[in-house]
């Protein structure tokens, strides 16, 4: 899908905040021709505005019927409308009812006051701007006031291609993740502590790390099969080599918390790509990587969400770190890898499962591909027997079961079938 900046006036490809480019398809003839908006509701999600917003929008401007349902996904504007001309009018919504009339940044919510006005409260410079009231839109946004929170793919500080995601875990784990990203300290500030440790500065200590870092560096480069931002300026090479010099044993000498990969992701405007998950799996990772996963579980567990696309691109960035950069993992830490992405509920059952039986060359050759799913296989093999001692004990009373994280029924023989897992 095409993306373009939320302010088209901007040029800057690198610009943080961008959507989706209307798309429009006609339907009908006669009198009863119609122009739907198929990802009208992507486009919302960007600005974090209603969907029914920049549809009624339209309507108002163009002087025609439309058709706004939630439930459907349906966002119709009566009559032949030409894309272009749609771009246009979305752009005068977004200057109107999205950017702060101060400083020009979408990252900003609407809020409507006792007397009926509309402002516009800016997240970015923290001023808060009215909007016109004389347009016929307010009087629907004041009728249909927008929910508390609404999540975006883009716009509000995100990327686009952001998830909507679960509401409550979604605000209770970024609240978590500002709260600790809040005590990071500045580099200013690392810079005026006496540290009590102290770095090799030797020519061959120097070289080593240079040389170890390059290794690691372009394993982080190599993003499959797609062309976009490959280069070693790109924002996921950026992202990559400061992964790799702030992980466990990185150049730094400390080892980066989840709070400060999600803040270090969101200044290159990533933090939402499928891509990130694959460069942070295969860069941030090391031979730990089965205890690492449980450290920096939340970070994981918020760039992946629901999306398959998310969870294909984490197995690969895994996969080329198992059979690739840490080969030693590939006889045993491929299930416990699994076991531990599965346990903070990134990975989905069916999907993992297909993955386990279909060989890729997309992030690795054809031979390592194998090699790592043939590994996987005693982690595949638990899942089927789970299934099918699920199905078992339908039948069966539940007095002596209890919960397990993912809200089933789990027995002792469950039990003993995870200190198994244990020792893979």
């Amino acid at each position: 899908m095409s993306v373009v900046n939320i302010r088209r006036d901007v040029d800057d490809k690198f610009y943080r905040y961008r959507m989706p480019l209307l798309q429009t398809k006609i339907e009908g003839k006669g009198n009863g021709i119609k122009t739907v908006i198929p990802n009208m509701s992507d486009i919302a999600r960007s600005l974090s505005r209603p969907p029914a917003y920049p549809t009624k929008f339209f309507g108002c401007e163009l002087g025609a019927q439309v058709s706004a349902d939630d439930k459907t996904d349906r966002y119709i504007v009566n009559g032949a409308h030409d894309a272009d001309r749609l771009r246009e009018l979305l752009d005068g919504f977004i200057d109107k009812f999205v950017l702060c009339g101060d400083c020009k940044n979408p990252e900003t919510d609407l809020k409507i006051l006792k007397d009926g006005d509309i402002l516009r409260n800016c997240k970015a410079c923290g001023k808060r701007t009215g909007v016109d009231m004389k347009h016929k839109l307010t009087t629907f946004i004041v009728k249909h006031p927008p929910p508390k929170r609404v999540k975006g793919a883009k716009g509000a500080g995100k990327s686009a291609g952001q998830d909507a995601g679960d509401g409550g875990s979604d605000d209770e784990l970024t609240k978590r993740i500002k709260a600790e990203a809040a005590e990071i300290p500045t580099a200013e500030q690392r810079g005026n502590v006496d540290d009590d440790w102290s770095v090799d500065t030797s020519e061959a200590a120097v070289a080593a790390r240079v040389k170890a870092l390059e290794g690691s560096v372009k394993s982080s480069l190599v993003l499959g099969d797609e062309e976009e931002d490959e280069d070693e300026d790109s924002p996921y090479a950026q992202f990559g080599r400061w992964l790799v010099a702030n992980r466990k044993g990185g150049e730094e000498g400390r080892e980066c918390s989840a709070a400060e990969v999600y803040k270090k992701a969101q200044e290159f405007g990533i933090e939402k790509k499928h891509k990130t998950v694959q460069v942070l799996a295969q860069s941030l990772f090391t031979e730990d990587a089965p205890k690492e996963i449980e450290r920096y579980g939340a970070v994981l567990a918020k760039m992946v969400g629901d999306s398959e696309k998310h969870q294909k691109a984490m197995l690969g960035g895994f996969e080329r770190l198992a059979g690739v950069q840490c080969p030693a993992l590939v006889p045993n830490g491929v299930p416990k890898i699994l076991m531990a992405l599965y346990q903070i509920d990134v990975l989905d059952e069916e999907f993992v499962k297909n993955w386990g039986t279909h060989v890729s060359k997309k992030y690795v050759d054809k031979d390592t591909s194998k090699k790592v799913r043939r590994a996987a296989a005693p982690f595949l093999q638990w899942l089927d027997e789970a299934d099918s001692d699920s199905d078992d004990d339908e039948d069966d009373s539940d007095d002596d079961a209890k919960p397990n994280g993912n809200g089933a029924k789990k027995s002792s023989e469950e039990e003993d079938d995870d200190s198994d897992l244990d020792n893979l």
